[in-house]
């Protein structure tokens, strides 16, 4: 290698030295990458295709070792730092221009100790890899709806999907991590070490560290769920919208339905003439005994007239991968969300009609069901903060063309404006892009001047600032 100048944390350039570099290498397990290494480009790909950026070096970890190794040299040289580990972030935090980006994708393993209901997870790890580890034994973490996903940011945003409601978000089931923090220390955080971190990472981002490993408690559930798809017409929208609310009152911790409204791709179990037109699915999951699912979901499969009803019993993990082809890799992508206490007759309104004005054909908008176990544990509890929510709005902003950018991404801004007022105000990290880093305090409401706190003890110059923001008191206004 030769000397190279790479991006640093007051946005200017460094020179590294060959001899720095090979230095660094020497160090690893894993391996150093530069533009003309051919596994460069693999490494700094991204779910996002919006997002094209071109580190000055990275990082594959094969290890904690590895971790620790290159935070350091990052320190040292005051270098601007990314973290992948699935790479499946909305904002593309997972990759910088010219900086250091240290990849885990290539630590997946996950280990499940069925005696104690535990599972050890590394941070390149998907929901796929853990989905079928755990289900080996009948054992689930509840996590999200997008098998690709990575474990690590989905943790550490909070973790939200189709079992949250009866055990928890994904971090209400962290018992601990191992942390690399920005002085190269590796530290455990958990109920009785580095309490403050440990309760900071659980919602608060990639803002305090590298996680090297997860230790998990998990619950029995499957190999089969009651899961599927009542889609509908979207002329009834409104009318399911209002029955769907009205049905969810009461709604046991074990079911979950989510809404999905967009136009309809070619699935097999619709009739052809629905294809590419507007539609509305409720996408249910019944987390439990697979005859008491079928009188839970009863009043939900009985509204209305719709086009098709697809819910049956189905392998957990397969339910997992069926939002994966909507949410595949390669397209460009822009997201804006909010959460609500309610879905009020305005809301649905607006929602309706953002419907109607929709840019493309992958554009849609997941209404997402919440409450339960999540809703049961107090907002001060871990750095999450919206726990009294009911429902949350993503609005997926998806297309292929860039001269389709605009359109995409003032479509879903005006959604988000239009909706605002009926919004809680808090937000899911893990659902906000890029522009969005002025809202990171109103998102973690109540729970930000804690954050703060924290941040400054374990990273008081920001090294780790690729991510939804929190900064330190000291550096605020600064690059």
């Amino acid at each position: 290698m030769n000397d190279m100048s790479l991006t640093n944390l007051q946005a200017g350039k460094t020179t590294i030295s060959a001899a720095a570099i090979e230095a660094l290498a020497g160090r690893l397990r894993g391996r150093v990458l530069d533009a003309r290494d051919p596994a460069y480009d693999e490494a700094r790909t991204i779910w996002n295709a919006m997002v094209d950026r071109r580190p000055g070096l990275i990082v594959r970890a094969a290890g904690a070792s590895d971790v620790i190794n290159a935070v350091r040299f990052a320190a040292e040289n005051q270098l601007l730092v990314a973290v992948r580990g699935g790479g499946h972030n909305i904002a593309g935090n997972a990759v910088c221009d010219g900086g250091l980006m240290i990849d885990l994708s290539p630590m997946k393993s996950v280990r499940v100790d069925q005696t104690t209901k535990r599972a050890w997870a590394e941070p390149g790890a998907t929901l796929a890899d853990v989905d079928k580890e755990t289900q080996a034994f009948r054992l689930v973490l509840p996590t999200g709806i997008n098998s690709t996903t990575g474990i690590a940011g989905l943790t550490l945003g909070g973790g939200f999907g189709w079992t949250t409601r009866k055990f928890g978000l994904t971090i209400d089931n962290l018992l601990s991590a191992d942390v690399v923090t920005a002085n190269g220390e590796l530290v455990r955080a958990s109920p009785t070490e580095h309490r403050d971190l440990f309760w900071a990472l659980r919602g608060g981002g990639g803002n305090f560290g590298v996680v090297t490993a997860f230790e998990f408690q998990l619950h029995e559930l499957g190999p089969e769920v009651l899961a599927g798809l009542v889609v509908h017409p979207f002329a009834d929208a409104e009318n399911v919208l209002r029955q769907y609310r009205q049905a969810l009152e009461n709604a046991p911790d074990e079911l979950t339905c989510w809404t999905v409204m967009r136009q309809a791709p070619p699935l097999p179990f619709l009739p052809e003439e629905w294809h590419g037109k507007e539609i509305l699915a409720l996408a249910m999951c019944y987390c439990g005994d697979v005859e008491a699912g079928q009188k839970a979901t009863a009043g939900l499969r009985g509204i209305g007239k719709p086009i098709a009803d697809v819910v049956g019993p189905a392998p957990f993990v397969a339910w997992q991968q069926a939002f994966d082809p909507l949410l595949a890799p390669g397209a460009r992508n822009y997201w804006k969300s909010h959460d609500f206490m309610e879905l009020s007759d305005l809301t649905i309104g607006i929602l309706t009609d953002a419907i109607r004005q929709l840019p493309g054909p992958e554009c849609e908008i997941f209404v997402g069901h919440v409450g339960g176990a999540a809703g049961r544990v107090a907002a001060e509890e871990t750095a999450f903060p919206q726990r009294s929510s009911h429902f949350v709005m993503n609005v997926h902003a998806r297309w292929r063309e860039p001269q389709m950018d605009r359109a995409c991404i003032e479509w879903a801004r005006r959604l988000f404006e239009a909706a605002k007022p009926h919004a809680a105000g808090t937000a899911y990290i893990n659902f906000m892009p890029e522009d969005e880093g002025d809202r990171v305090e109103a998102a973690y409401g109540g729970n930000y001047g804690r954050l703060l706190e924290v941040k400054g003890r374990y990273d008081p110059q920001n090294l780790f600032r690729m991510n939804q923001n929190v900064r330190p008191a000291g550096l605020r206004g600064a690059a």
